[in-house]
């Protein structure tokens, strides 16, 4: 007979600590974090100890090089590239980090039910989200920024719908994977409702694959936001934002290189931090990674 009674879960907040001490123990997880905490927290203090302002016009020190007192040199308009490439820092972690917390939400809500449900509803829920993943990202991306305009938060929707798909697939895949085994049957015998079971049994089994999937996501949606405001469709100027900036400075490459340079050391900087803390996620919340360790002594 199956019990209906399920084990008693440990704190959320001891699973939370092991799986932050597991991340960094990790080689790749210390440098994701690393790296992301140094963009973090500039980002948040730089504004209040840098002695420049990010759209400070000087025009006598116009495209000056780096130096002492510029360390990343001066814009056409003399703004201090260093505050600007730190002022970008915080817009780049709100658009990816809302974008793709957006994504997660309801396209993991599509996949649990598409994939516990079945049928019509299945086929139904599958059927749109195939027609939204078939189009190319940044294509769908300009389109959504078209019909609503050019914008930060319209710009941050438009990377939330490209990647709903993403979450989707992934969500239903893993809730197919787990909806016949003996403790999902065991909460309908109980007589639980479907809610309470894709909330409380289904969710938290695939949530390692969903973590990984969202970590791995924040890199790729930051550059499809540098994308958009590289075309003049995401942030606006003056805002200091690494895609705007490298577009401004496409004519300016020969004479100012340091205007191209670190505009893009930071968004490959970014990039390479949440790559590196996905792999790590991947390698941590993989049980056959994890066997395949203890096998080895590792």
């Amino acid at each position: 007979m199956i019990s209906a009674a399920s084990p008693t879960a440990p704190p959320t907040s001891g699973r939370s600590w092991t799986l932050a001490h597991r991340i960094a123990g990790h080689p790749e997880g210390r440098i994701g974090l690393a790296l992301l905490a140094l963009l973090a927290i500039a980002g948040l203090l730089g504004p209040l100890m840098l002695p420049y302002r990010p759209n400070q016009i000087n025009v006598q020190d116009a495209l000056q090089a780096p130096s002492v007192r510029h360390w990343f040199g001066t814009d056409e308009l003399g703004r201090d590239q260093f505050s600007r490439v730190i002022g970008g820092a915080p817009i780049a972690f709100y658009v990816s980090g809302g974008s793709v917390a957006i994504a997660l939400v309801i396209g993991t809500a599509i996949g649990l039910i598409a994939g516990y449900t079945g049928g019509f509803v299945d086929t139904a829920l599958s059927w749109f989200i195939s027609i939204l993943f078939s189009m190319p990202a940044l294509l769908l991306a300009l389109v959504i920024v078209g019909a609503f305009g050019p914008g930060l938060n319209n710009a941050l929707i438009a990377v939330a719908i490209v990647y709903i798909p993403r979450f989707a697939r992934i969500a239903r895949a893993s809730t197919l994977s787990v909806r016949h085994r003996l403790y999902i049957e065991a909460a309908r015998l109980a007589g639980r409702t479907p809610r309470e079971i894709l909330l409380e049994h289904v969710l938290p089994s695939i949530m390692p694959a969903i973590i990984v999937q969202t970590a791995l996501s924040l890199s790729t949606a930051e550059l499809a936001h540098a994308s958009l405001s590289f075309l003049g469709l995401g942030v606006q100027p003056p805002t200091a934002d690494w895609g705007n900036m490298l577009a401004k400075a496409r004519g300016l490459m020969t004479v100012a290189p340091w205007l191209v340079i670190f505009p893009a050391a930071a968004l490959v900087l970014l990039i390479i931090g949440f790559n590196t803390l996905g792999d790590a996620l991947r390698d941590v919340l993989d049980p056959r990674r994890q066997t395949g360790a203890m096998r080895t002594g590792v």
